[in-house]
């Protein structure tokens, strides 16, 4: 373990916490959105971009934060790395709602609920680890699972892609359905950027 000689700012590991518990209600979002009628979805679209947005505020505090902090909890590029990181992971889950909300797509495959399932097992884990990052290295079965979880995620991409071009779906719905079942599974990839961003800090600090 690094040896320190000042106090850290532990404030980061706050904001960090706030972001998890913004993408486990995003992914609740998720899962409600996709078994709502139209109307529902568009609201539920606007509580995604509010989450978006919450997020959005809490990445900037972050920043501010690293810009006027002395010393950080870990390497301040580690910092930076991570919020994009986290960003980018509700950036998908709110392109991935846009997208059914503007395309105006009712039922999606059955398996579309499979991948918004792992998203949201891969954002319990992520809200789980936040506040552990004072510990990083004892974090290592919440990557190894994050990354399980990834590939899990990438199989089921596959199997939808396979049914959404088997010939029961006509060239622009194919479209659609294969840009949102892509956008979907580009979360699971941010979640898993994650991950390794935290296995990383791990190293550093071991």
């Amino acid at each position: 373990m690094r040896f320190r000689l000042t106090p850290r700012d532990d404030g980061f590991f706050e904001l960090f916490s706030r972001t998890g518990e913004i993408l486990v209600e995003a992914t609740a979002v998720l899962t409600e959105f996709l078994g709502s009628d139209q109307l529902r979805r568009e609201e539920l679209a606007r509580r995604m971009e509010a989450l978006e947005h919450a997020g959005d505020e809490a990445a900037h505090a972050v920043l501010r934060k690293l810009g006027s902090s002395f010393i950080t909890p870990f390497d301040r590029e580690d910092v930076y790395r991570l919020t994009s990181r986290l960003d980018d992971c509700l950036d998908r889950l709110q392109a991935a709602v846009d997208l059914v909300v503007l395309y105006r797509v009712g039922a999606l495959p059955a398996a579309v609920g499979d991948l918004v399932q792992v998203i949201t097992r891969q954002a319990e884990l992520t809200c789980e680890a936040m506040p552990r990052l004072r510990s990083p290295r004892d974090l290592t079965d919440y990557w190894v699972e994050v990354n399980r979880l990834e590939n899990q995620a990438d199989q089921i991409r596959r199997g939808l892609l396979a049914t959404i071009f088997g010939g029961e779906y006509d060239a622009i719905a194919i479209m659609k359905h294969k840009e949102i079942v892509e956008t979907l599974e580009s979360a699971a990839d941010a979640f898993e950027r994650v991950a390794h961003t935290v296995e990383t800090i791990a190293v550093k600090e071991s």
